[in-house]
């Protein structure tokens, strides 16, 4: 069998190839990409994270069901707020 989608990827389904624009495409193939992936789990090290609904991911292995970003398990904006705790508790220790 030969590869349908060269350039499209996940947006070949629905119609989508050949609607909207090649840079909403590259976009709505992104957030597709990242929502579908698979991530590894905090608690058991496992890649085994899915998501469930917006905003929600279970992991498969140790069933811990975590809150994260939309599209993907943590956002930009978790990850500078998790560094800035971090500092502020190594500032508190000294």
């Amino acid at each position: 069998m030969t590869k349908r989608t060269k350039k499209v990827g996940v947006t070949g389904s629905d119609g989508m190839a050949y609607r909207y624009g090649a840079s909403l495409r590259k976009q709505v193939k992104k957030m597709e990409v990242t929502q579908h992936a698979r991530y590894v789990c905090a608690f058991c090290g496992k890649n085994s994270v899915k998501r469930h609904s917006t905003g929600i991911w279970n992991c498969r292995s140790c069933k811990k069901t975590v809150a994260g970003g939309a599209y993907t398990l943590t956002t930009p904006a978790a990850a500078a707020t998790r560094s800035t705790i971090r500092r502020l508790r190594e500032i508190a220790e000294v």
